[in-house]
């Protein structure tokens, strides 16, 4: 989703190009191209698994196969690029921010904040959990599960959007494999920050924690060379097993 979202966003700044010129309307247009495309297909997949009753993992494996092929497609099997002029415009929202502290650095923070707090102090957040222990019990309880599970969805695709718009300029640039193993990172994370992948418990910090310790390994292999950075993807898959297997066995102490 992110590679259709970034490469989607940079084709309509593109074409504006010549009708608004070089400025931050076009940037903001296409941002609010960038938040809309995110909502939609965030919708289409919640719809897909709250109404059409398709395992969530499937529609995710499938849509991001599609996503992709779109991106192909699009660049015509190249890759997307943005106007330079452009490019001068939008790279302070990457490389930019305030006291030292990059924008990107900032919003995420500010994700997590605003996760935690809905996720802990709000009805939403609640039967997410709920939702996530036992759907059964949830919907005996009067939690409306089909529409949760979908504004979890739409949810997720707003996020992906956000971090597309933060994302985009760093390289200027999109192709099918942007964001190639990002899907990997984002489960080992969480998986690492003591969510339930079962569901009914996971907290935002613990995943910020998550974040930090997969960047922290990933820093230490770059720098000490005693990996080689081809097998990034191997010792995720390792640490998001490993994980797994220390939930089951403490699961099973309890």
């Amino acid at each position: 989703m992110a590679a259709f979202i970034a490469g989607l966003m940079i084709m309509v700044m593109n074409g504006l190009l010549p009708v608004m010129g070089p400025g931050v309307g076009v940037i903001l247009v296409g941002v609010a191209a960038a938040l809309l495309t995110g909502l939609v297909a965030g919708a289409i997949n919640g719809l897909l698994v709250a109404r059409a009753r398709i395992e969530a993992f499937i529609v995710t494996l499938g849509s991001m196969g599609i996503y992709r092929s779109l991106v192909t497609w699009l660049a015509d099997g190249g890759t997307l690029s943005l106007d330079f002029q452009l490019r001068e415009i939008y790279r302070p929202v990457y490389y930019e921010g305030i006291l030292g502290v990059s924008w990107p650095i900032l919003v995420f923070a500010l994700v997590a904040l605003v996760g935690e707090i809905v996720l802990r102090h709000t009805p939403f957040g609640r039967h997410c959990a709920a939702i996530g222990s036992n759907e059964q019990v949830a919907r005996y309880s009067a939690v409306h599960v089909d529409r949760v599970r979908t504004a979890t969805f739409v949810l997720l695709g707003l996020l992906v959007a956000v971090a597309t718009i933060m994302y985009v300029p760093r390289l200027g640039s999109a192709s099918s494999a942007t964001g190639v193993l990002w899907e990997l990172e984002a489960i080992a994370a969480v998986i690492i920050g003591g969510t339930v992948l079962k569901g009914g418990f996971g907290r935002v910090w613990g995943t910020v924690i998550g974040v930090l310790v997969l960047s922290l390994i990933g820093n230490i292999l770059n720098l000490t060379d005693a990996v080689s950075p081809y097998l990034n993807g191997a010792i995720q898959g390792a640490i998001i097993i490993l994980a797994v297997v220390l939930q089951r066995g403490r699961a099973a102490l309890r």
